[in-house]
């Protein structure tokens, strides 16, 4: 089984940046995908962006070339920096990771917020 803790979460002004972070531990070799998702209060959880395998990544269209996800192997780590962040950003940030066999497994998430 795979587990994850999120970290990186604060309180920024707009304009400002963040890096979450996303540390795996368990039966990490066997994930094959990992994504960052985002809830705010009221609202569904949303995908903020998401990587396989390969690096191929993928991103929500309100975060395009703000944020980055990446994985740095050797860390067992996954990235979400995030620049020129704006108010509608604020959420608590879940890490998730799929495995085969294993299913999905979420981090207990990290609070992000931005003031005006």
């Amino acid at each position: 089984q795979v587990q994850l803790v999120e970290s990186g979460g604060g309180l920024v002004q707009a304009g400002g940046s963040l890096r979450l972070s996303c540390a795996a531990s368990g039966i990490i070799d066997s994930i094959n995908a990992m994504g960052w998702y985002r809830q705010a209060p009221g609202k569904q959880r949303e995908l903020v962006a998401h990587i396989i395998s390969g690096g191929i990544s993928t991103y929500a269209d309100s975060v395009k070339g703000r944020f980055t996800i990446f994985r740095d192997h050797a860390k067992n780590t996954m990235y979400l920096p995030m620049n020129s962040l704006k108010p509608e950003d604020t959420a608590v940030y879940y890490c998730n990771a799929i495995a085969p066999g294993d299913g999905i497994s979420w981090g207990q998430g990290t609070q992000v917020t931005v003031s005006y």
